[in-house]
């Protein structure tokens, strides 16, 4: 998903009982499943039929591997769309007891905890296309030292969309190097190229407020996150604190956003980029997947150009969403579970450069090149994504929807301390119901 998923922790607060969302109650998670490594992607299938869940938003990203599945093995799998917000209605639907045999998930420490995978997902440690996988992908996907998701698409790249007009009539020609250049450069604009917009940032979506932010937390020790899922640290250090400042004293109160910062959507933003009324966007991948579908590879070639930006370098950061990641289930079926297994080693094997042609993305599989015909920009984040660190979501053992509390703070009904002490209060509030140690 484009936003953060820790609104999650309200399910887990609202609307489950804190067993339901503990971690603690051990299951079979590989019983009665073939044995991991030995799949033939493409053995007969016939009379098997699973089901799949998708996000709305995701529902056409698995057509091309379950048709090419369905044409090779005689199975069926039906997909079966669970209603936004997806984050919150899964873990509901699984505390009644509902299951899926395969279902689109973001692969992060702080996410998959919300499906109990010890209990509700087969282990996926040995699959034939684990190894295939990139170093940073590799890295996803994996809960108390087992694998339980299976990595189909690349996380996605956060980073800044520049308009490249706009940056000629500037005067700009080396790209920002850390945080505060990127500041610099956005004052230039406003100075040089009157008119337009040096960032365009999207109050009436909410949750893109969050990366000019997370771009700051960027210098953070591990140290912090370790201390921080102890509960040694707090959401109100300092240097969070400081982030949320600047990004209201130096962005939207500075006027380096658009007027309309309060109510600009995530369309919105994809059209000002390319239209050059809005110099920079800071977001995530999904804001190319958005332009790519009005535009075509030339148009945004001619227009767009990309840059990382972290706060005291060059580095993007990676941001897995539930596109990224499949789960299958352990419902006790073994035919069910082979036939779900064989579905993720023939979407990885054989199939996995039709799929990325089909879908027009980057490869996860350094084995498997990047298909022909994307844009400039799609293979700059590629390039970036070997030194990317990972956002909050990555690193915190839940993640604070820190992009509500921000779009209170638009509104002037939170300061940037508060802001912060609604993340921890959240944070806390989450991991205590989970039962985690020390919360």
């Amino acid at each position: 998903m484009r936003r953060a998923l820790s609104v999650l922790a309200a399910a887990c607060v609202l609307g489950l009982t804190a067993t339901a969302c503990s971690d603690s109650t051990a299951g079979g998670s590989s019983s009665g499943a073939a044995p991991e490594g030995s799949v033939d992607p493409t053995a007969s299938l016939k009379g098997v039929e699973l089901t799949m869940w998708v996000a709305q938003n995701s529902v056409a990203q698995p057509k091309q591997a379950i048709e090419a599945f369905e044409k090779a093995t005689g199975a069926r799998i039906t997909t079966q769309v669970i209603p936004d917000p997806y984050e919150s209605n899964v873990p509901t639907k699984l505390a009644s007891g509902d299951k899926p045999d395969l279902m689109f998930w973001q692969p992060t420490g702080s996410t998959l905890p919300f499906v109990q995978p010890a209990k509700n997902l087969l282990q996926l440690d040995k699959e034939d296309w684990v190894s295939k996988l990139g170093k940073t992908e590799q890295s996803l996907g994996q809960v108390d030292g087992h694998r339980y998701a299976a990595i189909v698409t690349s996380p996605a790249v956060l980073g800044v969309y520049y308009n490249k007009d706009v940056f000629a009539k500037a005067g700009i020609t080396a790209m920002p190097t850390s945080y505060d250049d990127m500041l610099a450069t956005a004052a230039t604009i406003k100075a040089k190229v009157p008119g337009v917009a040096p960032f365009f940032e999207v109050g009436g979506d909410k949750w893109p407020l969050q990366w000019q932010v997370q771009a700051q937390m960027t210098d953070l020790p591990q140290s912090f996150w370790d201390d921080l899922n102890t509960n040694k640290e707090s959401w109100t250090n300092k240097t969070i604190v400081d982030a949320i400042t600047k990004y209201k004293t130096k962005i939207l109160d500075g006027g380096l956003a658009q007027k309309n910062y309060r109510t600009g959507t995530f369309v919105d933003q994809g059209k000002a980029i390319m239209d050059g009324t809005a110099a920079m966007a800071l977001n995530v991948t999904s804001l190319q997947s958005e332009i790519q579908a009005t535009n075509s590879t030339a148009e945004m070639d001619e227009k767009l150009g990309w840059f990382p930006i972290a706060n005291s370098k060059a580095n993007a950061e990676y941001s897995p969403d539930q596109t990224n990641g499949v789960v299958a289930f352990n419902t006790g079926d073994t035919k069910r579970q082979n036939a779900a297994r064989q579905f993720l080693s023939f979407w990885l094997g054989p199939n996995y450069p039709a799929y990325i042609k089909a879908n027009k993305l980057v490869s996860v599989e350094p084995s498997v090149p990047n298909p022909d015909g994307l844009p400039q920009t799609a293979i700059a984040q590629a390039k970036a994504l070997s030194t990317a660190t990972g956002v909050f979501q990555v690193n915190a053992l839940t993640a604070p929807d820190m992009h509500l509390a921000l779009a209170d703070m638009i509104y002037g009904k939170k300061t940037p301390q508060q802001v912060a002490q609604a993340a921890q209060d959240q944070f806390q509030q989450v991991l205590k119901a989970r039962g985690i140690s020390g919360f």
